[in-house]
């Protein structure tokens, strides 16, 4: 039996969710989000494999437009998306670009490389905001007619239960939570700032935008109070 959890969080925003353990040990899960575009098409933040259940899904979402990787370690699975859709645009921040392991994969855009007021072509339903402090050069994004945003390693919510929702683990770590309104979660967010006045600007960026809903990569999908949850992690960037 397939451990994909697939859901629709909100209208035209999906989310596939499944069991992912970093380092061999620390089970933070892992999520892809595929969201319906208005003017047609999908954007999909591709993060994990494209199994039998998620094509299915996506394809009956429309024709995938946008393959989208949100920071620089986030890139094991965008050569797999783009062979089987290969008329969307790929667009990654330089530094996944730079590490992924398949030179011929071509990539339509780059975060960090790119001019600052470039335009993909969704920026009239999904705002982007590039975090160039970020020790993993994340790109956090608003679904502005869902009031989401859907990141990747900027803010986790674990313990991930609903992505080991039907593995035989519990995604418990020792009840060892990296979740907001944690001491720890702000430490770590604090640690990855490599340039603290671009984390400042950018977090006071996302802050600024208009969401309720947190779709993060790792942890539980933060329902309601998502703007709140986010300046909790990142009080210390904002005084």
């Amino acid at each position: 039996m397939s451990e994909t959890v697939i859901r629709e969080v909100t209208s035209g925003v999906w989310t596939f969710s499944k069991p992912f353990t970093r380092s061999g040990f620390w089970p933070i899960g892992g999520r892809s989000t595929a969201i319906k575009l208005q003017e047609g098409g999908v954007w999909v933040l591709a993060s994990t494999p494209l199994d039998t259940e998620t094509k299915a899904k996506i394809d009956e979402l429309g024709p995938v437009k946008y393959i989208i990787s949100p920071d620089a370690v986030h890139h094991m699975f965008l050569g797999d998306f783009k062979k089987v859709y290969p008329t969307a645009k790929l667009i990654a921040t330089d530094a996944a670009a730079q590490r992924h392991e398949d030179p011929e994969l071509k990539f339509d855009g780059a975060w960090g490389k790119d001019d600052p007021s470039t335009k993909y072509g969704f920026e009239n339903e999904i705002d982007s905001c590039f975090f160039s402090g970020h020790g993993n050069k994340e790109v956090a994004f608003l679904h502005k007619a869902s009031k989401t945003l859907v990141e990747a390693d900027l803010l986790f919510n674990l313990p991930a239960k609903e992505q080991y929702s039907k593995s035989k683990s519990s995604g418990s770590f020792w009840g060892l939570n990296v979740a907001p309104y944690g001491w720890l979660h702000r430490k770590m967010v604090w640690s990855l700032g490599t340039d603290k006045d671009a984390m400042k600007r950018d977090v006071k960026t996302v802050s600024e935008w208009d969401f309720d809903r947190i779709i993060p990569c790792h942890g539980d999908v933060i329902e309601t109070e998502g703007k709140k949850a986010w300046n909790d992690v990142y009080r210390d960037y904002m005084v």
